[in-house]
């Protein structure tokens, strides 16, 4: 019995040390750039991410992290922010803007890194030209209540968002983007883990848009 209870100990032990983010990143990091680090997180893991992230990093970083109430950790030199989850609210909203400002005015020789788990789609809404927070809201409860996997409901909401599916990437232009991603989606596809706000998705409107008839997914008209 001694045995077996040293053998199940060591087999948790070692998961949990496998999950330790500061082991998980240390052997990820990006090479140090001639200008500035920027650090964007979000999920709801990201604000853990972001001080281990700093402990390894060594020297100052500046940028926000976005992750669930109650879930925060103290960062020495990053903002962290809460929002809701899993339906987004307007602390949410402010936390999209937060980081839209994080990674305005980057130039080729700096280097934004972005720390991303599960949890993001909801903690970052951006609703397009047109639609509203209750929109989003909207969305996300029928997507939630739709019974469609999780790859599903990205697919669909990247096509109702600013920062989803890669925009959030493609605003920190002309300045390099290193991804960490923590999956926890199957497959791993790291489009898929918080929509992929750094990562650019092929599902186009139109297959969006034949998920929600197969699926049956009742939307508001908007």
């Amino acid at each position: 019995m001694q045995d077996e209870r040293a053998f199940l100990t060591g087999l948790f032990e070692a998961a949990v040390a496998a999950a330790d983010p500061e082991r998980a990143l240390r052997a990820a990091l990006p090479e140090k750039p001639k200008g500035r680090t920027v650090v964007i997180g979000l999920g709801k893991g990201a604000a853990q991410l972001a001080a281990a992230f700093e402990r390894l990093w060594g020297d100052p970083v500046e940028g926000v992290v976005v992750t669930r109430y109650g879930y925060a950790a103290p960062c020495q030199h990053l903002r962290v922010m809460e929002a809701a989850h899993p339906v987004p609210d307007a602390a949410g909203l402010e936390a999209s803007a937060a980081l839209f400002e994080a990674v305005s005015r980057l130039g080729p020789d700096d280097l934004v890194v972005a720390l991303v788990c599960g949890g993001g789609s909801a903690l970052l809404p951006a609703p397009p030209d047109g639609l509203t927070l209750e929109d989003e809201q909207a969305l996300n409860r029928a997507l939630l209540g739709s019974g469609a996997p999780i790859g599903v409901m990205n697919a669909i909401r990247k096509h109702a968002s600013r920062i989803k599916g890669g925009r959030l990437a493609a605003a920190c232009a002309p300045a390099r983007v290193v991804s960490l991603v923590v999956s926890d989606v199957p497959g791993d596809d790291p489009a898929q883990v918080a929509s992929g706000p750094t990562v650019p998705d092929g599902v186009d409107a139109t297959a969006a848009l034949g998920m929600i008839e197969a699926w049956n997914i009742a939307l508001p008209d908007t």
